[in-house]
């Protein structure tokens, strides 16, 4: 059998070649876009994400079921919201129909209660939480639950310990 021309080997290792990097900068963008915690001493330290903002990991229950999500910590949040998919899935029952104001504008939504834990220990049963038809995946994480927590920002880091 012959071996395979010259040219073919070159563009053959070329094709390795790039298909390592490629994949090895998968991987680290992949890393800097995932949430980094530390837990010690009670304080829990969050890196800030590579779109900008910080994102807290949490368990959702409710009475059809648990989901995993990744809140968005947003302090311009009065209180926590979740998208009308997420309620759905977990059976969150329609409580009280509002309207509130976000940064898109006037949104339409509903009360309901939820069980949160989110990751690092804290866990708040049964709380009040705003599901807006329009928000998306990413949940909001408010200041009804960041206010009992005591938050200190230092540059791409975030420090919370409770109150």
């Amino acid at each position: 059998m012959q071996d395979f021309p010259r040219a073919l080997k070159i563009v053959t290792v070329w094709l390795l070649l790039g298909t390592l990097v490629f994949l090895g900068v998968q991987a680290v963008e992949h890393r800097r876009t995932q949430p980094e915690f530390h837990a010690l001493d009670g304080t829990l330290t969050l890196r800030r994400s590579s779109d900008g903002h910080f994102h807290w990991p949490a368990v959702l229950q409710g009475p059809d079921g648990r989901l995993e999500v990744e809140f968005l910590i947003d302090t311009g949040a009065t209180r926590s919201a979740l998208s009308a998919a997420h309620a759905r899935r977990l059976g969150l029952p329609e409580g009280q129909v509002l309207r509130t104001a976000t940064a898109n504008g006037e949104a339409r939504g509903h009360l309901s209660r939820v069980d949160l834990a989110l990751t690092g220990g804290l866990r708040i049963d049964r709380l009040e939480v705003v599901v807006l038809q329009g928000l998306g995946d990413q949940p909001l994480l408010g200041m009804d639950v960041l206010s009992r927590l005591r938050l200190v920002q230092d540059g791409s880091r975030l420090q919370i310990q409770p109150r």
